[in-house]
């Protein structure tokens, strides 16, 4: 949780790991579970007024995140202490899962979602049994499964920032958060921009939207604009004759024989290999996402 004025990471510093999360979601949930998240967290579910009760307010919050993420039988107890982090989960074999929140929200009620929203992430990880090694890249695979699996937006609109303070939750960069949430976007026609309250969560889904359209027209995918299809077409040259393969970024050419190409799936990142032999349409073995493809 960043302090008030301090500065906040900006970019794709952690890209690699959160494409690296999302393809192992679907290894480990397979595409059917994945679609049935297709409907985010709305707004009124974990809206939270200052009126309302703190303790029962934070289980109600917190029973929603359990319920979207299909953990019935986990109750959550929720508590405060002061700490330097937003918030810390035990992670036992349950059925009682112990999350306490930083102090901080018992004045700061609009955040308590988004906080609920990683550590019930860490509680839905722990039981699916999937995780990374080392902390920072198990935390970017925990904010990354929140934002692709619909309560995660919360993490982004929690993200603030003006001339005399700024606050952030969770690992990802703003941008990176919206690059998930657009990936999440894209993928079930869902536009998650209404139910932000923040501007700055706005321009930074704004941002990670359009890396994620970017992904969607390179090389050799048909929606490929003439830049990128004039460098794929040298490219395919050089490996023909012989060449060092080169890389246009996501694709690699490997000269086989027979010539062919792989390139990153741009739903679940998984990659595909796929032989040059001009238009031709790919499914993923991963994500069953069919692309059609000028090789």
């Amino acid at each position: 949780m960043a302090a008030p004025g301090s500065d906040i990471e900006h970019g794709y510093p952690h890209l690699d790991t959160v494409r690296a999360a999302i393809t192992a979601l679907y290894h480990r949930l397979s595409r059917d579970t994945v679609d049935t998240f297709g409907l985010s967290v709305v707004p009124g579910d974990v809206a939270f007024a200052d009126q309302d009760d703190l303790y029962l307010g934070v289980q109600r919050v917190a029973r929603v995140m359990v319920q979207h993420l299909r953990l019935p039988d986990a109750r959550m107890i929720v508590s405060f202490r002061e700490m330097r982090h937003a918030g810390n989960v035990e992670l036992a074999a349950g059925p009682e899962y112990f999350i306490e929140l930083n102090s901080r929200f018992k004045t700061h009620r609009r955040d308590i979602g988004a906080a609920l929203a990683h550590e019930v992430a860490h509680v839905y990880l722990h039981r699916l049994d999937l995780s990374f090694p080392g902390t920072r890249d198990n935390e970017i695979l925990t904010d990354t499964t929140a934002a692709y699996l619909g309560t995660g937006w919360l993490l982004l609109d929690a993200y603030r920032q003006d001339s005399v303070s700024s606050q952030k939750l969770g690992y990802l960069t703003p941008e990176e958060f919206g690059y998930v949430l657009a990936m999440r976007a894209l993928l079930f026609n869902e536009d998650p921009s209404p139910w932000f309250t923040s501007p700055q969560a706005y321009e930074a889904y704004a941002k990670g939207l359009e890396l994620a359209r970017r992904e969607r027209a390179r090389p050799p995918l048909t929606a490929a604009g003439w830049t990128g299809r004039r460098r794929y077409a040298k490219d395919r040259r050089a490996a023909q004759s012989g060449h060092p393969s080169p890389t246009g970024g996501d694709y690699a050419f490997d000269t086989g024989p027979p010539l062919s190409v792989s390139f990153p799936c741009p739903t679940c990142r998984q990659r595909i290999r796929v032989p040059v032999r001009g238009r031709l349409r790919a499914r993923c073995g991963l994500c069953r996402t069919v692309l059609e493809c000028d090789t």
